[in-house]
């Protein structure tokens, strides 16, 4: 830990919290992408995941809300979502009897692939071709480096693209999966004990935060220009995976 007292710590939490927020309130995903490799910066990967995992359940529930279609959306994305809750479920006991701090460096990996993979052209047809297998081995893959890493993202952004998904479908099927996922791992956590007084009630009051975000965050989503906003997350992502792949190394 770089603080010196728990004081420190919750302001920086705080902070973090917020900026992640306010990007996913603003983009419709993100929170997790971002809020993770940051705390996971001072603290272990375990503790990282703990402290975002009610925030992230009620963004993702705040945005299926705001989208709409909450009903269409469970009945069309469910068997993605119990997939990727069996994945999540699978990678949370993982990253429970692990060394976290390998995951670190998963985390770092994903999110560079996912940045460079947008570089690339490569098609999958056979996510059209066999939407079965698709929806399996994705929201299981997915599941897994959630539960691992708290990226569950990656994998259903790519997922959704080769699937020819809309954004909004995007928005709403990632969204669905964390919230599937994010349940499943809370029960985990609290079953093995993990989520301490003092992390379960950071847990509420940076509910407070995501609450101010997300009044903000829906404004701001008509009114900046999505090129530019996606340029500079982008960026700062980049900047993150490295410093998590230094702070493995060294």
């Amino acid at each position: 830990m770089l603080f010196r007292s728990t004081t420190e710590f919750l302001i920086f939490t705080s902070i973090v919290i917020f900026l992640s927020a306010l990007v996913q309130a603003t983009i419709g995903f993100g929170f997790p992408m971002i809020a993770t490799p940051l705390l996971a910066m001072v603290t272990d990967m375990k503790t990282a995941v703990i402290y975002v995992a009610i925030p992230t359940l009620v963004l993702n529930l705040s945005v299926l809300i705001i989208e709409g279609n909450f009903l269409q959306t469970i009945k069309r994305f469910y068997l993605l979502a119990i997939i990727a809750m069996i994945g999540s479920a699978i990678g949370t006991q993982i990253l429970i009897y692990s060394n976290s701090e390998i995951f670190k460096f998963l985390l770092a990996i994903s999110i560079l692939f996912y940045l460079f993979s947008q570089k690339i052209s490569f098609e999958m047809p056979w996510v059209r071709s066999k939407p079965n297998l698709a929806t399996f081995i994705f929201g299981l893959s997915a599941g897994v480096i959630g539960g691992l890493t708290n990226v569950m993202a990656l994998v259903l952004i790519i997922y959704s693209l080769e699937s020819r998904h809309s954004k909004k479908e995007i928005i709403q099927s990632t969204n669905l999966c964390f919230m599937f996922g994010k349940i499943i791992q809370i029960a985990i956590f609290i079953a093995h004990g993990s989520f301490t007084q003092e992390i379960l009630e950071i847990s509420l009051y940076n509910l407070l935060i995501v609450g101010i975000c997300l009044m903000i965050g829906f404004n701001l989503r008509k009114k900046i220009a999505s090129d530019s906003y996606f340029k500079f997350i982008k960026a700062f992502l980049f900047l993150m995976a490295i410093a998590l792949i230094l702070q493995t190394i060294f």
